[in-house]
């Protein structure tokens, strides 16, 4: 019915409530990505409305005597569809066949106790042939290395590591073709670490190469801004910093390149030297082997020179007295031969009286 004008009936009809404030709405989450072909999915029904209006395809809605009727509960609310039900029957279909396919979950199979360990065997198996090629190709000239430990190792860490090393690349346990070579180069590194003797001239080598580092980083920091404010925040100063930075790997890595440089260099004098040492050895008996035979030589001549002595006397006796029969002249004085005689020469020299001399000169007047 149509209300009433005003002053129908003597009284103004008063004016309107207003609306009660809605109540603050929970943030709606945001819908999800559709997927590649899907239609995207339906948005979330507001709380105020009373029911959902129905989608196409489902059953009609229960009436409320329905859903309050004793002995049953009340229908669970309908859940908003998401990217997989959205993509229609076909991807439905396919995730059937998929699982069909897929058989039994595999947490629902029991494990093979036989796949694991065989797999793990694998993995140590790896894991020894990486640490026996490592050993082989190590630096050769450094123990350290060869046991992978740092320079600052104690004795008992080096009994350790041998230990767990050998263990490792044992040729009984490790299948490498050159196992038996990487174990004798462990033995040979702990035994030149545990040498007291070899120990102290090779650490006198890595203890410069210590020196040089140290001496290069002052260099480079000498102006370093942060190395500054961290020496000032210390409370040792510059001292606490370095000695901070000589427990990082970072250093020792260093230390390590340096101790190789120096070592390598160390062993290529060695071998300059000694084959220097081996040359004059060489020459040296060239020379001796010279000798022996120049005095082997000189004894076998005065040797058969004393031995055919009485020979030599008899025929200079002999000489001396001449054939027999026969008086021997005395010796006398013969004059030279004269050049023109001398048959030895090529020329004839003329007498003095014969050579070409030049015509007197004439008298004036003539």
């Amino acid at each position: 019915m149509a209300d009433a004008a005003p002053g129908a009936h003597g009284a103004a009809a008063p004016p309107p409530l207003p609306p009660s404030p809605a109540p603050p709405q929970p943030p709606q989450p945001a819908p999800p990505l559709p997927q590649d072909g899907a239609p995207p999915p339906l948005p979330p029904l507001p709380q105020d409305s009373a029911q959902p209006p129905p989608l196409p395809g489902d059953a009609p809605p229960l009436p409320p005597w329905h859903a309050s009727g004793a002995g049953e509960a009340a229908p669970a609310p309908k859940q908003e569809p998401d990217a997989a039900s959205a993509a229609g029957p076909s991807s439905d279909a396919a995730a059937a066949d998929d699982g069909a396919e897929a058989g039994p979950s595999s947490s629902a199979r029991p494990l093979d106790e036989s796949v694991f360990k065989e797999f793990f065997a694998e993995v140590r198996e790896v894991d020894r042939d990486n640490e026996a090629n490592r050993i082989l190709w190590a630096f050769k000239l450094n123990p350290f290395e060869k046991l992978n430990l740092r320079f600052d190792a104690t004795p008992e860490e080096i009994r350790r590591q041998y230990r767990k090393l050998s263990l490792l690349v044992h040729p009984d346990k490790c299948s490498h073709p050159q196992a038996a070579a990487a174990f004798d180069v462990l033995g040979a590194a702990q035994k030149e670490l545990l040498d007291e003797v070899r120990m102290e001239a090779f650490m006198a080598v890595i203890n410069r190469a210590r020196d040089e580092v140290r001496a290069e980083r002052r260099k480079e920091t000498k102006n370093d801004a942060a190395i500054a404010l961290a020496a000032t925040l210390h409370e040792r100063g510059r001292e606490g910093v370095e000695e901070e930075w000589e427990r990082t790997d970072a250093f020792h890595e260093r230390w390590k390149l340096k101790a190789r440089d120096m070592l390598a260099r160390g062993e290529w004098r060695k071998r300059k030297l000694t084959k220097r040492l081996k040359e004059e050895e060489e020459r040296a008996g060239e020379e001796h082997k010279e000798a022996v035979a120049h005095a082997r030589k000189q004894r076998d001549h005065h040797k058969a020179w004393e031995s055919n002595r009485e020979s030599r006397v008899t025929n200079w006796r002999d000489y001396q007295k001449g054939p027999k029969g026969k008086a021997k002249a005395p010796a006398q004085l013969k004059p030279p031969k004269q050049k023109t005689h001398d048959e030895d020469k090529l020329y004839v020299q003329r007498p003095v009286g014969e050579q070409f001399r030049p015509p007197a000169p004439k008298p004036a007047g003539h």
